[in-house]
């Protein structure tokens, strides 16, 4: 996936490029290792789930994301697993 300055409604790109107050779908998580596999999926992020990005910290990492009525905080390199589609 190209990175992009301004992700613009409807790009596929990581979560990790999303800027603050945007809102996508996860279309799908790439990774490997299951390890961190089960532990994104057991921290809600599935297929198809809205994420919001709330919050970035001063130096870009944590960020923290709104997602099934609760509020989580991931690495950046965690976010950059996650393929999205931008829906706002």
């Amino acid at each position: 996936m190209k990175k992009r300055n301004n992700p613009q409604i409807g790009d596929h790109i990581n979560l990790a490029e999303l800027k603050k107050g945007q809102k996508a779908k996860v279309l799908f998580l790439n990774t490997t290792d299951s390890a961190t596999r089960r532990k994104l999926l057991d921290m809600g992020i599935t297929e198809g789930v809205q994420i919001k990005v709330k919050k970035i910290a001063p130096l870009g990492d944590p960020v923290d994301c709104e997602l099934r009525g609760y509020e989580l905080c991931l690495r950046k390199e965690d976010l950059k697993m996650i393929d999205v589609e931008v829906i706002l």
